[in-house]
């Protein structure tokens, strides 16, 4: 499910999740990896989140690698799309966009991870251990 907005207020966040609301069944539930923007914390979000219970946050840490997928999607979307046209207005822009959402989920397909979680949590154990016997002092 894609939609543009020129603005990436609460209002346009909500209108987006009721989108969800509405096209996923019912009986399914809904996982949302998000990063830390503003929006979807602000006061009309949380308050819609607690009245829809199948809904499931996961927030990204800042930099975080569990948004490489998301941006691989999106440079794939600028390179296929984006870069090869020429789009005179906004209008022109968000409609390449829109063609280009509408042939991607005639076949879609998964990003998928080529490290087990194994692999990931042994990494993050290196890196902890490298920064706790780090000489640098945090004062």
């Amino acid at each position: 499910m894609g939609q543009l907005h020129r603005r990436h207020r609460a209002t346009e966040f909500l209108k987006f999740l009721r989108t969800i609301e509405q096209n996923v069944p019912p009986d399914l539930a809904i996982h949302l990896v998000m990063d830390n923007y503003g929006t979807h914390k602000t006061p009309s979000v949380r308050p819609w989140f607690a009245r829809h219970p199948r809904f499931h946050l996961h927030f990204t840490p800042t930099s975080g690698s569990w948004l490489n997928l998301v941006e691989r999607w999106f440079a794939l979307l600028s390179e296929r799309q984006i870069k090869r046209g020429s789009h005179r207005s906004t209008v022109e822009l968000e409609r390449a966009i829109r063609d280009y959402l509408a042939v991607y989920n005639q076949s879609p397909t998964p990003f998928v991870w080529h490290k087990t979680a194994d692999q990931i949590i042994a990494s993050v154990g290196r890196f902890c251990k490298r920064i706790n016997n780090s000489v640098h002092q945090i004062t």
